[in-house]
């Protein structure tokens, strides 16, 4: 039975193609989540007044790929240090995000942070900024076709994503645990 996962990593172009890429995914698309205004619009979204995050939804198998390995790839995949902007990307709508599904999602979620978290203050970074809610409240406004797969119909575009190139660190689990 496939889940569902919401993440914000800034730019949704480039999070979106990193997880379609991982074996389990089965559909991915973008859009807008996190705000108040319905239905709204990308040149709405960029200006900052809906409050929505450009997110990316991802449709999963959990017997091939864990909502654990999800949040591996989301922590590292951009800078979860970063309040509202991911390397040349500044506003709201690029803030780091996680919208849970489940409560077993909010609980994964947070325990990832803490682990992550860890790690980057080791290592000299900042604490992480990311929000972490869940889902249940926050209407999914998918974009504009033309945002939909776009690094698929143009390989070569815009993919904005600052990561700290810290990974994260591998977690012991007990036997048949995911």
């Amino acid at each position: 039975m496939s889940e569902r996962a919401y993440f914000a990593t800034g730019c949704f172009w480039g999070a979106e193609r990193r997880f379609w890429q991982m074996a389990g995914v089965e559909s991915t698309s973008v859009g807008y989540m996190g705000g108040a205004r319905p239905n709204p619009t990308y040149e709405q979204v960029c200006t900052g007044v809906t409050g929505h995050a450009e997110a990316v939804e991802v449709i999963f198998d959990p017997s091939v790929v864990t909502y654990q390995r999800l949040l591996e790839e989301f922590w590292t995949m951009h800078d979860p240090t970063s309040l509202n902007k991911q390397g040349g990307d500044i506003g709201t709508q690029y803030r780091s995000a996680i919208f849970a599904t489940t409560p077993e999602q909010l609980l994964t979620a947070i325990n990832s942070k803490d682990i992550y978290e860890e790690v980057l203050l080791q290592n000299g970074l900042d604490p992480i900024c990311t929000e972490i809610q869940e889902a249940d409240g926050h209407t999914y406004w998918p974009a504009e076709e033309y945002h939909q797969k776009y690094l698929a119909k143009n390989p070569h575009g815009y993919d904005c994503h600052s990561s700290t190139g810290i990974a994260f660190p591998a977690i012991e689990t007990s036997a048949g645990a995911n």
